[in-house]
């Protein structure tokens, strides 16, 4: 086995552990959604919940492709072909989170005062339904 071989290894191990990101977060969007519907929180919030949860997954998983692409492209026999498709995937996928971003906190990234990444806001959501879920436990236990 050369080099090259065990860096492709690599970067499909990235696509994959992407790709997995991306269903895990599917996966736990749709489970804080739901739990905000059974505490009463109301559509609207369950949909936020769901919309930003998810959207938060999406920018780990795009991150994480990202990388792969960069372990693929600076290990293989570099051309000028190469480069370009990478440059161009970066280009698009840079594009793909910035919108992604804006689209949760409805701010464009540059005129935010701090800068936040698709994994804060994944445990931010974790975090708050925890929040709630504590909440809802010392409710039942003092009615």
């Amino acid at each position: 086995m050369d080099f090259e071989e065990v860096f492709v290894g690599i970067a499909i191990g990235f696509e994959a552990i992407g790709a997995i990101a991306m269903i895990a977060g599917f996966v736990i969007a749709v489970i804080l959604a739901v739990r905000a519907l059974t505490r009463g929180e109301g559509g609207k919030v369950a949909f936020s919940v769901l919309r930003t949860t998810m959207a938060s997954a999406i920018l780990l998983g795009l991150e994480v492709l990202v990388a792969a692409d960069l372990i693929r492209t600076i290990t293989s026999k570099p051309s000028l072909e190469d480069a370009a498709i990478l440059g161009l995937i970066v280009l698009i996928r840079t594009i793909l989170s910035m919108s992604i971003q804006i689209e949760i906190e409805g701010v464009l990234p540059w005129r935010r005062a701090l800068l936040t990444t698709g994994p804060q806001l994944l445990g931010d959501a974790v975090a708050r339904d925890a929040r709630a879920r504590d909440t809802d436990a010392r409710a039942r236990l003092n009615p």
